[in-house]
């Protein structure tokens, strides 16, 4: 799998969750410590985060990371081991 898809699932699960709040990009930046650009940037999938930045997220967002990266099950994991 390439790292761009992985970036695009992991940012679409960020968009879903901040929706359910109905918050906007700078909501979230605002409760993460993060810029709205950077949001919008892994929101997009043109960035992957790192570690730190997905616990602020989920810390954000008040979920536990692994909701975060609930979309990265079996077959997509194993995906990513062949690549």
């Amino acid at each position: 799998m390439p790292k761009a898809r992985e970036a695009a699932i992991f940012g679409a699960v960020v968009r879903r969750v901040r929706h359910e709040y109905e918050w906007t990009q700078e909501d979230l930046a605002d409760r993460s410590g993060l810029t709205t650009t950077y949001v919008g940037q892994v929101e997009r999938g043109d960035k992957v985060p790192s570690l730190s930045v997905v616990l602020r997220l989920a810390h954000a967002l008040n979920v536990l990371p692994s909701v975060l990266l609930e979309s990265f099950g079996h077959s997509v994991q194993r995906g990513l081991w062949r690549s």
